[in-house]
C-alpha cells in the first residue's frame, strides 16, 4: 500500500459522529505547516482563502493549474492527510470534474469537497445531475486506486437566509444526502446551516457523516459533537484572522517608524 493509499484511510477513519474531525483550514505550505504544528490530524484547503491568497476572487476563478500546484506544495510540506476544495470541480460536466480529481490525486491529496451549486450561474444543480458528477470523481478515484474522501457539499442552506431554513429545507438537505450517498460520496458538507436542531436532525437522517462550517451563530465545537457532527471545518476565517493580524502589525511597524 503507498503512503497516499495510507493516508486516505486514515483520513475517512477520522470521520466519526460525535468526536468531529477539526480542519482549521489552510491556503499554502506555509499555513498547512503552522496548522499541523499545533497537533491536526489533517489538513484542508479553502477554495477562499486559496483564491485571495493568490489575488483572486473565489468561485473557481483561480486557474486550476494554479491550485493544484498550491496542493502539491502543501502536500509535501506535511505528514498528515490532506483534503482540496476544489468547489465545483472546475466545469459543470462529469468529464471536467474526473478531470480535476485526477489532478488533485496527481498532487497527492486524499480528499476534495465538491459542491451543488452552480458556478457562475444560479442555484444548484438538480439531485440527478450532481450524483453523476459525484460518481465521475468517484470513478476517477478508482483508476487512481485512492480510496478518495468525497465531502459533498450542498448549497441549500448557504444560499438561504438563516432566518428560512425550516423542516422543508432539511428534508432537500437529507434527500441530496442519501443520493449523494449512493453515488459514492463519503461526506455531506452543510455549510451556512447554523441551527442546532436542524443540525441534530440532519445529522441523525443523513447516511453520510456531516460536516458543518464555523460560521457566526453557529453552535460550539462541543455542541456540535453533541448534536452528531462528524467534521468541523472554518472556512475563510483562518485566514481572515491570519490578515487582520498581519495589517495591525504592519499599522504598528508603520507608527512606530514614525514616532
Amino acid at each position: 500500500m503507498t503512503e497516499q493509499q495510507k493516508r486516505a484511510e486514515r483520513f475517512r477513519d477520522l470521520h466519526v459522529k460525535g468526536e468531529p474531525l477539526v480542519l482549521f483550514n489552510v491556503w499554502d505550505a506555509g499555513s498547512a505547516k503552522a496548522v499541523a504544528a499545533s497537533g491536526a490530524q489533517a489538513v484542508a484547503t479553502g477554495s477562499w482563502s486559496v483564491a485571495a491568497a493568490h489575488g483572486f476572487g473565489d468561485g473557481e476563478r483561480l486557474p486550476l493549474r494554479l491550485a493544484l500546484e498550491n496542493l502539491a506544495r502543501i502536500v509535501a510540506s506535511v505528514d498528515l492527510p490532506v483534503s482540496c476544495d476544489i468547489e465545483g470541480g472546475y466545469g459543470p460536466e462529469p468529464a471536467a470534474v474526473a478531470e480535476t480529481v485526477a489532478g488533485v490525486l496527481a498532487a497527492g491529496a486524499v480528499g476534495v469537497n465538491l459542491e451543488d451549486g452552480v458556478i457562475g450561474g444560479e442555484g444548484l444543480y438538480p439531485l440527478e445531475v450532481q450524483a453523476v458528477r459525484i460518481r465521475a470523481a468517484r470513478e476517477a478515484a478508482k483508476a487512481a486506486s485512492v480510496a478518495l474522501f468525497i465531502n459533498a457539499r450542498t448549497d441549500v442552506f448557504l444560499q438561504l437566509d438563516p432566518a428560512a431554513h425550516d423542516e422543508r429545507v432539511v428534508d432537500e438537505a437529507v434527500r441530496r444526502a442519501v443520493a449523494y450517498a449512493e453515488a459514492g460520496a463519503n461526506g455531506f458538507f452543510a455549510p451556512g446551516l447554523v441551527d442546532a436542531q436542524h443540525v441534530e436532525t440532519l445529522c441523525r437522517r443523513s447516511p453520510l457523516p456531516v460536516n458543518i462550517m464555523m460560521l457566526t451563530g453557529a453552535p460550539p465545537a462541543g455542541q456540535l459533537a453533541g448534536l452528531g457532527v462528524a467534521r468541523v471545518s472554518y472556512g475563510p476565517g483562518p485566514y481572515q484572522q491570519a490578515m487582520a493580524a498581519l495589517t495591525e502589525a504592519a499599522h504598528a511597524a508603520q507608527s512606530a517608524a514614525q514616532s
